[in-house]
């Protein structure tokens, strides 16, 4: 028998309380992270010669992120330890845990640590951007993975989902499913550089479908669901007419969901479209019952890889100062899943080779990791 989404969204809750490990002023070098978070890969063999420095040894790199929790940024670091390990790479993880001046303590920490490479995932150009040009300055390679940084930052590498393309899918979904001229409900957060383009594209959906957004709330932290649910909760209370939520970030969309749970005359009433897959997305939006229909989704593991990927190119010096590469989306429907009995991610990885993005970001002479 299936969990209630109500259990499902708790118990996804409980973990990642459980799973804040990484320190914050020192560096983990340790394994993966477990479970479906830590995907197996296969290594696709390089063929041609390793340029400099990856002719002479390992490379020590370094990733400093806003915030490691969730199930998207587990998978994410997964493909970026797994491509590292592919490459030989001595890779340093620094996780902030939501705290941005921490965060910026932690790139400082890291051009202090002799790495010849930084990714820098999420966070706030304000805070980031003097540690950013100092990397850069001391001839330390810098790849930015979702902060947007380009003015502030102009050699940086910027690496990003097609978050415009991510929204739209799922907006289209939403358009086709609840039709125009619908009271709607709006779960996100300003500021993080990724909610802030799929916002832009649900403020032009919006007036397109002449929507009424009955609300807007939700919260970015370290424990974003467990955060944000009574946010929606109220919110729901005050506004029960709406037919649909939009909530483009799959930690924000879980506590959608614990909400409609807490609002049982809502039950079959109001549909949910999100961002991010995870197994634990995929069994709650098949879940009986479940109104999560549509998300925009990427492989967050193959992401992880890519970004790894691009960081290897820049230290060859086959990546430019400036450049920037997206990584596209696919939709996914609980229609879709149910259908072709979509359980997990590596039923979906095989049912939708797309979100294989070993191709990006590669050479002859990197041993691309493949999910």
């Amino acid at each position: 028998m299936k969990p209630s989404v109500a259990f499902v969204a708790s118990a996804a809750a409980f973990s990642l309380l459980g799973l804040t490990g990484c320190s914050q002023g020192t560096p983990s070098g340790g394994s993966s992270p477990a479970g479906d978070n830590a995907a197996s890969a296969s290594v696709q063999q390089a063929t041609g010669q390793a340029p400099a420095p990856f002719d002479s040894g390992t490379v020590h790199v370094a990733v400093v992120q806003q915030s490691g929790q969730g199930d998207y940024f587990q998978q994410y670091l997964n493909g970026t330890r797994k491509q590292a390990e592919a490459l030989k790479m001595k890779l340093d993880v620094y996780d902030a845990q939501g705290d941005n001046a921490q965060q910026a303590t932690q790139l400082d920490q890291a051009i202090a640590s002799g790495v010849k490479g930084i990714v820098v995932r999420h966070g706030f150009p304000d805070t980031l951007c003097p540690g950013v040009n100092k990397a850069i300055d001391k001839g330390i390679k810098v790849v930015i993975y979702d902060v947007e940084i380009q003015k502030c930052a102009l050699r940086a590498v910027q690496t990003q989902q097609s978050d415009a393309k991510m929204a739209s899918l799922v907006l289209d979904q939403m358009a086709k499913d609840i039709g125009q001229d619908k009271p709607v409900g709006y779960v996100n957060v300003a500021g993080i550089a990724p909610l802030d383009r799929r916002d832009a594209v649900w403020k032009e959906y919006l007036q397109k479908n002449s929507w009424t957004q009955k609300f807007k709330t939700g919260k970015y932290t370290n424990s974003s669901a467990t955060d944000s649910a009574p946010m929606v909760d109220n919110a729901l209370k005050s506004n029960a007419d709406v037919v649909a939520v939009y909530a483009p970030y799959d930690e924000l969309t879980k506590a959608t969901l614990s909400a409609l749970e807490q609002n049982p005359d809502l039950k079959n009433k109001v549909k949910v479209y999100g961002a991010d897959i995870s197994t634990a997305d995929i069994e709650l939006m098949s879940a009986d019952g479940s109104p999560w229909v549509a998300t925009g989704a990427t492989d967050p593991n193959a992401i992880g890889a890519a970004v790894v990927r691009t960081l290897a190119l820049n230290l060859a010096g086959q990546a430019k100062e400036g450049d920037k590469v997206d990584f596209p989306p696919i939709l996914v429907t609980s229609e879709m899943l149910r259908s072709k009995n979509i359980k997990n991610m590596d039923d979906l990885r095989k049912a939708e080779p797309a979100l294989n993005i070993s191709q990006v970001s590669s050479a002859d002479w990197i041993p691309a990791v493949t999910f």
